[in-house]
């Protein structure tokens, strides 16, 4: 389990209590890989504080990975703005010696409406996190890749909304579609540097924001919570819904050497569910 030993991981959106992040950051350290938690860490514009990861929230979460004897570093940064994640890659470098492996798993996903009924705001606010911050952070991993020049490992979290669509989501849609185009362009331009790029595409996981979007598609369409969650279970041919172990695992193998001549793929993590 030490195969990522000597690495240095840093995930983006890692701090909420049962997220994906914060699973991906448990899985990468326990295989001896040094981490970086990095979140929001206060409330910004049309985000309150129930869609962010705090900064005891990140605090926190480093202090359980920090018990895999790794070394742990948080950072707060609104990745969404350019200055802010360079600040974010010059200090992980400051600190633990650059970004190895990099993993965009911040998103927002609880605008849901009919889309005659989104704003250009309710879009922008969106794709700024899914997109758009993404590709800041890519780009800022990959300067520092390049110029070390040992290769790496950006590693981006889609959806099954990477592959299909689903009512009421169309930014989320439309943002994590562009996350696979923007995974197999850069797979091209980084290739030559020994540098992979790959997604991940995980089905519905039940975290903080997962609950939301149970909640709401459970009203939608006049079922409980309960009978909400059985059908995603039913629907799957591996009957029950996705972890954030399951993502975690997925990530970890596409960051190991095992991984290596693995670049530009979408890869489902979806029990069955999505199989393009």
């Amino acid at each position: 389990m030490s195969d990522l030993k000597g690495k240095v991981a840093l995930c983006t959106g890692s701090a909420r209590e049962k997220g994906l992040g914060k699973a991906i950051l448990d899985e990468l350290a326990r295989r001896g890989a040094d981490v970086v938690v990095t979140d929001l860490g206060k409330p910004g514009a049309h985000l309150d504080d129930g869609d962010i990861g705090n900064t005891d929230e990140m605090l926190a979460t480093a202090r359980l990975l920090a018990a895999h004897g790794t070394r742990v570093i948080s950072y707060p940064c609104d990745i969404r703005k350019p200055a802010e994640v360079q600040a974010l890659f010059d200090y992980t470098e400051e600190q633990l010696g650059g970004v190895d492996i990099l993993v965009n798993n911040a998103g927002v996903g609880f605008v849901m409406k009919p889309i005659h009924d989104l704003s250009v705001q309710d879009r922008k606010q969106v794709m700024d996190v899914n997109h758009t911050a993404a590709f800041l952070c890519t780009q800022a991993a990959a300067r520092h890749m390049v110029n070390k020049g040992i290769g790496g490992r950006i590693i981006n979290i889609a959806s099954q909304a990477a592959k299909s669509g689903f009512p009421h989501m169309a930014p989320y849609v439309a943002s994590k579609h562009g996350m696979v185009g923007l995974t197999r362009t850069s797979a091209i331009d980084l290739g030559k540097h020994g540098i992979t790029v790959n997604a991940v595409c995980p089905n519905h996981v039940t975290t903080g924001l997962g609950a939301k979007q149970n909640e709401y598609f459970a009203k939608y369409r006049g079922m409980s919570v309960k009978d909400y969650r059985q059908s995603i279970a039913d629907r799957n041919p591996l009957g029950r819904p996705g972890f954030p172990e399951d993502t975690a695992a997925a990530v970890a193998f596409l960051a190991s050497d095992a991984a290596c001549y693995i670049t530009g793929e979408a890869l489902n993590v979806s029990g069955g569910e999505e199989m393009h």
